[in-house]
């Protein structure tokens, strides 16, 4: 017999409850930020409209369904199931945090507080989950399939990002590397930067598009389910050794970027989360690609 389809609910813990954790009591974090010329209210306001969406969408559920929650910070600890459909309750970039744990679960994005996030992901009010959790559990159901950009490197470690995987420094220092791509008889460039980013369509509309319009650059960035990727790199600096003539470009489907590290610590992390990072020391190398998975948006 088949499992019942399981609703897990992912969202993250607010800025009021924060608050609570560090400061003890309410009367206690509304003291510490007046003393800011702050008011705990408007967090306290976004906090309850939070916890009204999240408590909206579990009561949407359908009573023959499974339901479980799942904080941000317990993603990379919790198993994700092949009948379960995942309800992203918060902002564009939780969605980003769940995709590289899920393997073409359906994905449904609920705005918890509209106005204040862009919602490229988080499409969808939290009245309308009565009818797309069903809808989503269905053999029909249109999605937009995202892509997303893995990086492998030489000793097997893997990481999957949904907008941008960070190849470069873990603080401010320079990154040396030589890059190659894929598909080319052009040998590898020497350069010293501030580090590479690889990323996405659906990166495109946030870091990415920051270098690009920060340079002017005349590339046609990718859309979300396009499967090219986009790359810069970071304030590439010329000297007698290191070279400035590859800081972009576009990856066709099945080619990538290959660094080889030079430096003696650099690290690659996804869709800015830090805490979760690849280490790569002097002489590894890391391939970046559009992965083979794809994220599942329903519409």
């Amino acid at each position: 017999m088949s499992l019942a389809p399981r609703a897990v609910l992912v969202h993250r813990t607010t800025e009021y409850e924060e608050l609570l954790a560090r400061h003890g009591t309410h009367g206690q974090a509304a003291f510490f930020l007046a003393a800011r010329g702050r008011s705990v209210d408007a967090v306290r306001e976004r906090h309850e409209r939070t916890r009204r969406a999240l408590a909206e969408v579990a009561g949407a559920v359908p009573l023959t369904w499974r339901q479980t929650r799942v904080e941000r910070a317990d993603l990379d600890r919790f198993l994700f199931g092949p009948e379960d459909v995942v309800v992203v309750v918060g902002q564009d970039g939780l969605v980003a945090n769940a995709a590289k744990y899920l393997t073409g679960q359906p994905v449904i994005g609920i705005d918890a507080d509209p106005g204040r996030n862009p919602g490229v992901l988080v499409r969808h009010r939290p009245d309308r989950a009565r009818r797309l959790l069903p809808y989503a559990a269905g053999a029909g159901a249109a999605v937009d399939e995202l892509t997303m950009v893995e990086a492998v490197t030489d000793d097997a470690q893997r990481l999957l990002a949904l907008n941008e995987i960070y190849v470069g420094p873990p603080g401010h220092q320079t990154a040396r590397y030589s890059l190659a791509l894929d598909g080319t008889d052009v040998p590898p460039e020497a350069q010293a930067s501030s580090g590479v980013l690889v990323g996405t369509g659906t990166g495109a509309t946030g870091w990415l598009r920051s270098l690009w319009e920060q340079r002017s650059s005349t590339l046609a960035l990718p859309a979300p389910s396009d499967a090219r990727l986009a790359w810069f790199v970071r304030e590439a600096w010329p000297s007698p050794t290191t070279g400035t003539t590859r800081v972009e470009g576009l990856l066709e489907a099945g080619r990538g970027l290959r660094l080889t590290v030079e430096s003696d610590r650099l690290v690659a992390f996804g869709d800015g989360v830090e805490s979760d990072a690849l280490e790569l020391t002097w002489g590894q190398t890391i391939h970046l690609t559009a992965a083979s998975s794809r994220l599942r948006l329903v519409h």
